[in-house]
């Protein structure tokens, strides 16, 4: 079917990255120990990243099928509607107390909920998640004990500049669908909360530590 057609949910189609090193030169070859060790022997890195959205199911949340359950019931699209909007949907019912048929609240939205009996026709994963905007940068300090051993000591900072980025799991990996907060409502529409990945994953702030080692 056309509809299941589409990209994976693991599927970032365009992925950037720099990564750095720099081994400061300054004091690297003085014939002080202590201004070799103390003021110079710095080793900086930076990694950025710049990665495409990963896509997830718009659903209805209901049994729109009538197969049982509501589980993966998809949405209608309304290939003229608002980009990234989303509509709830009123019954009408006829003289008998019968539904017959479904009016969109928000007729100018993108995806509308399919009722119970519904047909849908959104596809699979046409919703974007946001993009991957991150660095991450470290700055080591190295002294020298003998010509064979170092210790070294420094930070390390994961999304250095605390961007916020809600997306599935943690920048640098990748996870399921289902690691996410406040159930399926953020893919639901209509929801006070849909397409709002903040509420959904969290915004991976930043995280600092600190770091010690021996090299021999």
């Amino acid at each position: 079917m056309t509809a299941e057609r589409a990209d994976s949910a693991l599927d970032r189609r365009h992925r950037f990255t720099l990564a750095t090193i720099y081994d400061a030169p300054w004091l690297k070859h003085n014939d002080s120990w202590f201004l070799k060790n103390i003021l110079g022997n710095f080793l900086i890195t930076g990694v950025y990243t710049l990665e495409s959205p990963e896509y997830a199911v718009v659903q209805s949340g209901v049994d729109s099928n009538l197969n049982g359950d509501s589980a993966g019931d998809r949405a209608i699209l309304n290939p003229s509607g608002v980009k990234g909007t989303g509509s709830d949907v009123t019954a009408l019912n006829n003289s008998a107390g019968r539904t017959v048929g479904y009016l969109a609240v928000n007729p100018n939205a993108q995806y509308i909920v399919a009722g119970v009996g519904a047909l849908a026709t959104a596809g699979r994963n046409t919703l974007p998640t946001p993009r991957i905007n991150n660095i991450d940068f470290s700055i080591m300090k190295k002294f020298n004990i003998t010509e064979s051993k170092q210790f070294q000591f420094g930070m390390q900072a994961s999304n250095l500049l605390n961007h916020p980025q809600a997306v599935p799991g943690a920048i640098n990996n990748i996870y399921p669908q289902d690691t996410h907060l406040n159930g399926r409502n953020y893919l639901i529409p209509g929801n006070r909360i849909f397409n709002d990945f903040t509420q959904a994953f969290s915004s991976n702030p930043r995280a600092v530590g600190l770091v010690a080692r021996i090299t021999f």
